[in-house]
């Protein structure tokens, strides 16, 4: 029962995360670039993080950005390119179970 509790908490996690990522992608003021772009405070809640936690990923060249006027922006792509390149997947999905 606990299991199935902590998969619920997981897949609702998961849809607020595809619903903030679509009304990002669907914002104006990005349509009019070729590839969407978001800014931190976007970034922060999409995974979830801290802003020490955003500064820590920019320090460490880990997440590409473009800072105007002392606001931080990031590429969709690059922020995905991120999650791939850290992607670990579960046991049993290593070992086809």
């Amino acid at each position: 029962m606990t299991q199935i509790i902590k998969m619920m908490l997981n897949l609702s996690g998961e849809i607020k995360s595809i619903k903030i990522l679509l009304e990002t992608f669907h914002k104006t003021r990005l349509e009019k670039f070729t590839e969407a772009w978001i800014d931190g405070q976007d970034v922060m809640q999409v995974l979830h993080i801290s802003k020490r936690t955003l500064q820590t990923l920019r320090d460490s060249h880990t997440l590409p950005y473009s800072r105007i006027n002392g606001k931080f922006y990031y590429k969709l792509s690059d922020i995905e390119n991120m999650l791939e390149s850290n992607y670990s997947p579960s046991k049993s999905a290593r070992h086809g179970k």
